[in-house]
């Protein structure tokens, strides 16, 4: 009988070791991490609508002026998770077609981003940028003939018609009570000579770096998780850098001066120094 006892624990114990051995083995597996996008005011979802839309979110900036939006589209790129340990993973940062997205409020689908075969690991921040970096943006269409026709597409047209490079953000809609036309465009200037692309020089880099502490781990492995990011364009008028009333020479960035451009800049995706968070936030990490 002990000879059976002894052997029915050994078997256990066999049995166990096995178990977490397959435990850690499906742990160590890559698998996906899909950002999920809510563009809000404050804390209310945002809801488009034309000049005389009544089911429109309407949005008081602190200077209490009130808009609407009737578009709102951003590029998200150069996307990298933090593990715990400091470690730092790259999701395709040097190809649009793989690693660039276009933000659409307009377009569901466009409000998840799935990055696949993440390595497995526990991880505490992510990092990406509003825009796209210095060195990869030109309407390249032979290199990235993806991201080019789902930028330039007629839904989104996040191309400068003027340049080389594309849109960071696009926002359009309606100001004060009398709908007034709200047109915000941001995206790097460039300066050259007679359209020689060969003599192009950096203007206003409107490329932002956004670094975000998630609130709890994401752990990737046997889990997918999901990390939920809040785009809050209350910032865009009472953002952390700037208060900006509309209609003050500062509504249509796009058509005026570049520093003028550079105050929306900021308040959606931060200075780049005191601030790197701009406009986002973590709601949440759903493992």
């Amino acid at each position: 009988m002990k000879k059976l006892i002894n052997s029915i624990i050994i078997l256990i114990a066999l049995f166990t070791i096995i178990a977490c051995q397959n435990d850690d083995d499906t742990n160590s597996v890559a698998n996906n991490v899909t950002l999920e996008f809510q563009n809000t005011f404050k804390d209310e979802i945002i809801v488009l609508g034309d000049a005389n839309s009544t089911s429109a979110t309407t949005n008081t900036s602190v200077e209490g002026q009130t808009h609407h939006f009737s578009e709102l589209k951003y590029v998200i790129s150069n996307i990298r998770l933090i593990k715990t340990d400091g470690t730092e993973i790259p999701y395709n940062v040097n190809d649009l077609d793989k690693g660039a997205t276009v933000i659409n409020q307009s377009k569901i689908s466009s409000l998840s981003y799935t990055l696949s075969t993440i390595p497995s690991g526990d991880y505490k921040q992510i990092k990406f940028g509003l825009g796209i970096r210095t060195d990869l943006n030109t309407l390249d269409q032979v290199r990235f003939p993806k991201f080019y026709e789902a930028a330039g597409a007629n839904d989104t047209k996040m191309h400068w018609e003027w340049g080389t490079g594309y849109r960071f953000t696009k926002i359009e809609g309606f100001y004060d009570t009398d709908n007034k036309e709200l047109s915000i465009h941001t995206g790097s200037t460039v300066s050259g000579t007679n359209g020689d692309s060969s003599t192009y020089t950096q203007g206003v880099n409107a490329y932002r770096e956004i670094t975000l502490n998630l609130t709890t781990h994401a752990i990737v492995g046997r889990i997918s998780p999901k990390i939920i990011i809040k785009a809050d364009f209350d910032k865009l008028l009472s953002g952390k850098t700037t208060t900006i009333i509309l209609g003050d020479g500062n509504a249509t960035p796009s058509i005026h001066t570049a520093a003028n451009m550079v105050k929306f800049v900021d308040n959606l995706g931060g200075n780049g120094t005191s601030d790197l968070s701009g406009m986002f936030s973590i709601i949440n990490v759903e493992n």
